[in-house]
């Protein structure tokens, strides 16, 4: 495996703003992979709903999880990382032809998880953010960056439970005793606890910051200790997850888990970002992250269904922070100005209408599921698609500034 990583990148030099980069830097192919797969994934989990690609180790509702989860979730962290990587450590992460070898196994994954073969889609989709984890901490580890050793953790995590929810697919075809339905149902929701702890952690770190430097007198707030609270409390929920508890016996930690990240987003005045979309849209996703609890809160009682506090949590949390994300640092690491235009603009509030109608209107007309999945992921395909109509040519070609990365 360490062979893979031995040469990172090549020595900086300057570079013709018109000159192919694809390959520069972590988030430049990630970002396409993922756009892509958000765009087109959601018509292939409908060909596969309606049997046409019945012969999959992972069916219908379980392979779109998997993907939003592990293909695309996943392709934007591991971008992410390998950006922020370097900034952190001032060491070079993946780039060229390691960095084309892991888009390429991602990419194979994404195209085993189709498959029957899903003993090699364990195989693949388990090593895609271990391999990951690995460049990470060669990075990390040469500039002595400790303070985010716990991100290779995380990917690992990640890996592990794609493992996990791969078994229970294994369970359908072999007899495996020591794979109990307890340990089949944990793949999923230790993967969302994961995101939710990493975004948990880089909101804190960034959207203070980007708010103040984004909108004159903005004065977002941080306090330390209720910072780590408020980190505190998605472990405490991960933990619940992992021990499997339910009902009402979750209550109490989501309910705590709201009032901490409550006054962690009074803070930071959302109602001051208006002023500015690439702002807006990072205070409008940790906004559903309350909007997650909460629903999360009313499920416990049965009040609502479950699948309302998961859609709050993907499309809502997920699907908003990261879309905002790919949007502000491909602007930042290719020199041009952090500054959203109607394209952006309009993605996000396409975005937005995704998460509404698909949380809410199920919640108040429940007939209207089925209108709610297919009005929803026509808007989340068309925020995509503006997002790869701009974007694609920023993420291919070099900086305009001439810089390296």
């Amino acid at each position: 495996m360490s062979t893979v990583f031995v040469q990172l990148q090549e020595p900086p030099r300057r570079r013709s703003p018109k000159g192919f980069a694809l390959w520069d830097l972590g988030f430049r192919p990630f970002y396409l992979l993922a756009a892509w797969l958000a765009l087109l994934s959601v018509p292939l989990w409908a060909v596969q709903f309606v049997g046409l690609l019945s012969q999959t180790g992972l069916r219908g509702s379980l392979w779109h999880a998997h993907e939003m989860v592990f293909g695309y979730a996943m392709a934007i962290v591991i971008g992410f990382l390998f950006t922020a990587g370097r900034n952190w450590s001032g060491q070079p992460t993946p780039t060229g032809r390691p960095l084309m070898l892991l888009a390429a196994l991602w990419l194979l994954a994404r195209l085993l998880v189709l498959s029957p073969w899903v003993w090699a889609s364990m195989l693949v989709n388990f090593s895609v953010p271990c391999l990951a984890a690995w460049g990470l901490w060669r990075a990390l580890h040469a500039g002595v960056n400790r303070r985010n050793y716990f991100f290779v953790l995380l990917l690992v995590m990640m890996g592990l439970a794609s493992a996990v929810l791969h078994f229970g697919a294994i369970q359908h075809g072999l007899q495996l005793p020591w794979v109990g339905p307890a340990i089949r149902g944990f793949g999923l929701p230790l993967a969302l606890d994961v995101l939710l702890f990493m975004i948990a952690v880089m909101a804190g770190r960034v959207v203070p910051m980007f708010s103040n430097n984004g909108v004159p007198g903005m004065n977002a707030r941080r306090d330390p200790r209720l910072e780590r609270i408020s980190l505190v409390t998605v472990v405490f929920l991960l933990a619940c997850d992992a021990f499997g508890l339910d009902g009402t016996l979750l209550l109490f930690p989501v309910l705590l888990a709201l009032l901490a990240h409550g006054l962690r987003f009074w803070l930071w005045q959302p109602w001051r970002s208006l002023k500015n979309p690439l702002v807006w849209v990072l205070h409008a996703a940790y906004g559903w992250l309350l909007v997650h609890l909460m629903l999360r809160a009313a499920a416990t009682m049965n009040w609502v269904p479950v699948s309302a506090a998961t859609h709050a949590l993907t499309v809502g949390v997920i699907g908003m922070m990261t879309l905002g994300m790919i949007t502000r640092t491909a602007l930042g690491h290719t020199g041009r100005p952090l500054k959203a235009g109607v394209v952006e603009t309009a993605s996000y509030l396409a975005l937005f209408a995704a998460g509404l109608i698909r949380v809410f209107l199920p919640l108040v007309l429940p007939p209207a599921l089925y209108w709610s999945v297919g009005i929803s992921s026509a808007f989340w395909a068309l925020a995509f698609a503006l997002y790869l109509w701009r974007y694609s040519p920023i993420l291919l070609r070099a900086r305009v500034d001439g810089l390296p990365g």
